[in-house]
């Protein structure tokens, strides 16, 4: 049976953190993740991951200045501090809440300087994680949605991941931004699988549920299934209004 994370970056955004991850249990996730939880203190989702048993599978790294659009700080050459600063303090609150795994937010950048800033961030955040037994993921964004983003392919993805060399440095591959710049997703995850860490999906090309658009998740799903892939799939899709209600794809796809 295929396992399903709610992404409560995007699914009960009107509720407190605590309560979307009530609201994942009700309605029959097996786990959840989330964006940015640091306003929410610490003590109080994991509360609620107790009372409901669900694991936390991650958390992201701040953006940084959301005023100066920024997105991300490790690929950004003159921010090492600050880069540094965002991976201690995700990865303080990972452990204080159970999360696995923290992705590392690249940030809008380019350039060799900016690949080898991102490469001495990441081989900072993996030494550090290694302490905790967390594992650091990275995850290309698609050029419609991020333009500029310094992470943009599994390639270029793959490339980093084996030049640091780090057992705990993973790929969030994320269907939906695959399959906005790639294509071909099922094939991807297969040459791909020993890299990844966690796996993301919504509706291509309008990042909503995983029930209409150009990707058959149910051939998606069951290549996962075929490759041994037994980890909760991350439903990160916006949903466009009540969640409960989006979630008939759920029985389908399950």
């Amino acid at each position: 049976m295929t396992l399903f994370s709610a992404n409560l970056g995007f699914l009960w955004t009107e509720l407190s953190l605590p309560d979307a991850i009530r609201a994942a249990k009700a309605a029959g996730f097996d786990a959840v993740e989330c964006h940015w939880p640091f306003d929410t203190p610490a003590q109080d989702v994991k509360a609620a991951l107790d009372e409901t048993g669900l694991p936390m599978l991650g958390l992201n790294t701040r953006r940084g200045n959301l005023s100066q659009g920024e997105n991300g700080l490790a690929a950004l050459v003159g921010r090492e501090v600050d880069a540094r600063a965002a991976i201690d303090e995700a990865l303080a609150y990972a452990d204080e809440i159970g999360a696995k795994c923290v992705h590392v937010m690249a940030g809008f950048a380019s350039g060799e300087e900016a690949r080898q800033t991102f490469i001495a961030n990441l081989t900072y955040a993996c030494k550090a994680a290694s302490q905790l037994g967390k594992t650091i993921l990275i995850e290309p964004l698609n050029r419609h949605n991020a333009p500029g983003y310094f992470l943009q392919t599994t390639d270029q993805a793959r490339d980093i991941i084996e030049h640091v060399g780090e057992a705990n440095l993973k790929l969030m591959f994320d269907c939906y931004h695959i399959g906005r710049t790639e294509g071909d997703v099922a094939t991807r995850a297969k040459e791909l699988l020993p890299f990844i860490g966690h796996v993301q999906f919504a509706s291509v090309p309008d990042r909503g549920p995983p029930d209409h658009g150009e990707l058959d998740y149910w051939f998606v799903f069951t290549a996962f299934d075929s490759l041994g892939w037994t980890a909760p799939l991350g439903a990160e899709y916006k949903p466009l209004g009540d969640t409960d209600v989006t979630l008939g794809w759920m029985k389908t796809l399950r």
